[in-house]
Formats: structure tokens, sequence, C-alpha cells
């Protein structure tokens, strides 16, 4: 692998524990459609909304491991974390009340075809989401560092640069 843009990209820890952390939040909700509803639903995986907040976690994540590595005093931490409050504070209150509101839309009879109701989450979900960001990405970030670390380590590639 010698093309540098490629390198950077999986050299990125901050971006791939972040997306990790989106991962295993959103494969936490198949397991609790196993767990809590006895059935197999595989499209849980593709869908918004739900228990865990995939998006929580994905910004958390993200948030906690830029401040790992860049510092959590820097400007570029401080914006990280106000986008992050933005968007927790959308999947629970602009997202949350479309869903409510397409649900009752939905209750007044027969469309063509059905609103998307479950477009947000409760104030649980997401603070479920942004306990799973960090827990995921700083353990991760600090431990195996990034996925071409963890390549090399593996011995998949030879040291780079």
């Amino acid at each position: 692998m010698s093309n540098p843009v490629l390198i950077g990209v999986f050299d990125n820890g901050v971006l791939w524990w972040g997306l990790a952390a989106c991962g295993v939040a959103q494969l936490s909700k198949l397991v609790i459609e196993l767990v809590v509803h006895r059935r197999w639903n595989p499209r849980v995986l593709v869908e918004t909304g739900g228990m865990p907040s995939s998006h929580s976690a994905l910004l958390t994540g993200t948030t906690a491991a830029l401040g790992w590595v860049q510092g959590f005093e820097g400007p570029l931490f401080a914006l990280a974390a106000v986008l992050c409050f933005v968007v927790l504070y959308d999947a629970s209150g602009v997202r949350r009340a479309a869903g409510l509101t397409a649900a009752r839309v939905n209750e007044m009879g027969p469309a063509p075809k059905p609103l998307k109701e479950n477009l947000g989450h409760t104030r649980l979900e997401v603070l479920i989401g942004a306990l799973i960001g960090p827990l995921v990405a700083l353990p991760g970030l600090v431990l195996a560092g990034s996925p071409l670390h963890l390549a090399q380590g593996l011995g998949w590639f030879t040291a780079v640069g």
C-alpha cells in the first residue's frame, strides 16, 4: 500500500473507532431484538431509531477519540463536542417529534404508503448510545490503534513511513 491518502485513511484510528462504536450500537439492536422480542429481524441493522442510538455512539466515540489523540483542550475537540450535543439533542427532540407526528398521521386512516414512525430516540436510547461510543472507541484506540497499526501488528503489512 503506497498511496498516501489510503495510508492516511487506514491510519486514522479516530475515524475507525468512531465507526466501530456505531457498528457495535447497531449490532446490539439485533441482539436486543433477539433477546427482548424473541425474533430474528436483521432489518434493525439498517433502520433508524431504536435502542441504542448508533448516531450517538458514532459521535461520542469519535469525539472522545479525537480528544484523546489531539487533546481535550483544543478547539477541534470543542467543535466535535458541540456537534455531538446538536446530534444528541436532535435525535431525542426533533427526530423523535417527527416520528410521533408520523404515527398520528398513520392513525388517521389508510394511506398509499404509511409514514416511517421510528425516526428518533428516547432520551434513554440516546444516553445508552452516548455511553457506548467512548466505551468502544477509547479502549480500541489505546489498545489496538488504527486499522493500519493493527494490520501491521498481525503481520499483514510491513511498517509504512
